[in-house]
């Protein structure tokens, strides 16, 4: 083989993860990082418009409102603020470790970011458990009874709520309504974000991430921090604005 065979060769040569449409591995971090930001704006897109959906419903219904956020339990939304902000710092040391090509820490990290991520949904189905048996799943068994009647509520004496009239405490179905859809379109973000860290382990373990490529590592970190900020403005909405009154 020629010299000049051999320069054309080596110029065409590339990594066995750069794909074949892409011209330099240059070119493809920045084509799937802009996509993955693209993505990321259009979830901010989706989750504004039910985060205005619940300003605007707030504004209009303000003590029904109040009044079902006095039912969510403090203890389990903060301690699951605490497991996603833990989880967010585990995925960080995750794409540091894929960047320095450290394979065990790799590992350690994002299997610490997969039992917090099932953590989270555990404390949640724990919540969700809570309200389908209060009867506050919005549909035909909604009952507004706690709130007439506060009386009847553990939760509802030991915070001090008081007797909404029968019109206003009907508005509360549209609270849990939303704490729902907001809730459970989170919790399918990071149930579809454990399903990809199960595929990261499983990839992981056979060598992947730590071999110089670490886009795949470093765009799933993108990920996990959004679904985590969307929950940091989750927790104050649902659990504590007006939690005093």
């Amino acid at each position: 083989m020629s010299d000049s065979q051999t320069l054309v060769q080596a110029e065409h040569a590339h990594p066995p993860y750069q794909r074949h449409h892409f011209g330099s591995m240059e070119q493809q971090v920045d084509a799937t990082s802009f996509a993955m930001w693209l993505f990321l704006l259009t979830e901010i897109m989706f989750f504004g418009g039910m985060f205005t959906a619940y300003l605007i419903y707030r504004n209009w219904y303000y003590p029904a409102f109040v009044a079902g956020s006095h039912q969510l339990s403090m203890l389990w939304g903060t301690l699951n603020t605490s497991v996603l902000i833990t989880s967010s710092f585990t995925m960080a040391m995750g794409v540091w470790s894929a960047q320095m090509r450290k394979k065990r820490l790799l590992l350690f990290f994002l299997v610490l970011t997969f039992v917090l991520g099932i953590i989270f949904l555990g404390i949640k189905s724990i919540e969700y458990t809570e309200k389908i048996e209060k009867h506050h799943v919005p549909g035909f068994h909604y009952s507004v009874q706690s709130f007439v009647n506060p009386a009847t509520d553990p939760v509802a004496v030991a915070a001090g709520d008081k007797p909404l009239p029968l019109d206003m405490a009907r508005h509360t179905e549209i609270y849990f309504s939303l704490y729902f859809l907001l809730t459970g379109m989170h919790a399918l973000h990071m149930i579809i974000g454990v399903s990809i860290l199960a595929f990261m382990i499983f990839r992981a373990k056979a060598g992947a991430y730590t071999n110089g490529h670490v886009t795949f590592v470093e765009n799933f970190g993108l990920y996990w921090h959004f679904v985590d900020i969307i929950w940091i403005f989750l927790y104050p909405l649902l659990y504590l604005i007006s939690r005093h009154q």
